[in-house]
């Protein structure tokens, strides 16, 4: 495995930049944004060996692993969350760098990794940005029909059980397409009167609690639903935060979602609403779907394991790598 800077030379330098282009044409800009995206690659001097566009995204293993067959140093990935994630689980503990374009309605990885949202300025990343090394997730639930073996999956941002779960399955592609994040908000009002609480046990290390909620989350990223978690939540802080947004009751679900989204920037891990960890425990009776990057992974009981440093990623010069 080579160093940030090796492999941040490698990629700088025409001659020896073995680079693949990834660009999901069904998330939220893809589409349109791709022949923008290959002129403003082309004119910052960026060649690729592939360039591949996404059409269907159930065919992105596949496509990964064509990809990786060619030995890369850089993979530029161009999609949402849900892109990332794969390109995540597929370039983690390897030696290749990920570029991240941000082309989805939340961009939750992208935004946690302090990167702009406009697309010429992330293409500057790559030109200008270094590389860093961040934490992931690997997750590993029960009755997973992509996970036979319970190998479990490695994840970007968050680990989700509750109402999240019912909107990512009931969220209409078009509006998100039409609206962008606002769609999940008015998909999870549809649904909210009709949601049940659930109770969960939860446990860390040698100790446990059990809550009651509507919404349970395990975070490695930084951000949720777009708006940040914590001002001292990070792609590379070693942790797992883990927190509820309100209890059983539904008033108490939507009051805790409003104070996230407005005071999220302000608020810090170590307040008594986050416990935060390296591993994590749920179990739910009865067992429930849970969401892991916007995909239903299997059910609970769920076990959530840190990785870190483990993913190697082009980002700002201003992100501080620690």
């Amino acid at each position: 495995m080579r160093s940030k800077s090796e492999l941040e030379a490698a990629v700088r330098d025409p001659h020896r930049r073995r680079a693949v282009l990834m660009v999901n044409t069904r998330s939220r800009r893809g589409r349109r944004r791709l022949p923008v995206v290959r002129r403003l690659l082309a004119e910052a001097g960026l060649d690729f060996a592939r360039v591949v566009p996404v059409t269907d995204p159930a065919k992105l293993d596949a496509l990964f692993a064509e990809v990786l067959a060619l030995k890369p140093d850089l993979v530029v990935v161009g999609g949402g969350d849900g892109t990332i994630a794969a390109a995540v689980s597929h370039l983690a503990h390897r030696d290749v760098a990920l570029g991240v374009l941000p082309l989805g309605t939340t961009n939750n990885f992208a935004r946690t990794l302090e990167l702009p949202m406009d697309t010429a300025r992330a293409v500057r990343v790559l030109l200008d940005g270094k590389v860093a090394d961040v934490d992931v997730g690997w997750f590993a639930g029960t009755d997973d029909p992509d996970d036979p073996d319970g190998r479990g999956h490695i994840f970007a941002n968050m680990v989700s059980l509750g109402l999240s779960v019912r909107v990512a399955e009931h969220v209409p592609h078009g509006l998100k397409r039409v609206l962008g994040r606002p769609a999940y908000a008015l998909t999870a009002a549809r649904l909210l009167p009709g949601h049940r609480p659930f109770r969960a046990t939860v446990r860390i290390g040698d100790e446990s609690f059990d809550l009651t909620t509507h919404q349970l989350n395990i975070a490695n990223g930084a951000h949720h639903s777009g708006q940040r978690i914590a001002r001292d939540a990070g792609p590379d802080d070693r942790l797992l935060a883990v927190y509820r947004l309100g209890d059983g009751r539904r008033l108490r679900l939507a009051a805790a979602t409003v104070r996230h989204v407005l005071t999220g920037q302000w608020r810090s891990l170590g307040e008594e609403a986050f416990h935060t960890a390296g591993e994590v425990s749920v179990s739910t009776e009865p067992p429930l779907p849970v969401d892991v990057d916007g995909e239903i992974r299997g059910r609970t009981p769920v076990r959530i394991v840190l990785h870190g440093n483990a993913l190697k990623v082009f980002v700002p010069q201003s992100f501080v790598d620690v």
